[in-house]
């Protein structure tokens, strides 16, 4: 599976400061559980990963 494959399944994302000072990405499908943490920093690259992806996908369309 791929970045282009779709896949028939509903996922919810939640996004959030932790109060260990890391920044949490926690997504839930049914009932698995993924909670992903990230320094500021890194949340920061990947903040600019998701705007320059953004952008990408405008131009496809």
């Amino acid at each position: 599976m791929g970045i282009n494959t779709e896949r028939d399944i509903e996922a919810n994302l939640q996004i959030g400061p932790t109060d260990t000072g890391m920044v949490r990405l926690f997504v839930s499908a049914g009932s698995t559980e993924v909670p992903m943490d990230f320094e500021p920093e890194e949340a920061e690259e990947i903040a600019e990963e998701i705007l320059a992806a953004a952008k990408a996908a405008r131009l496809v369309k």
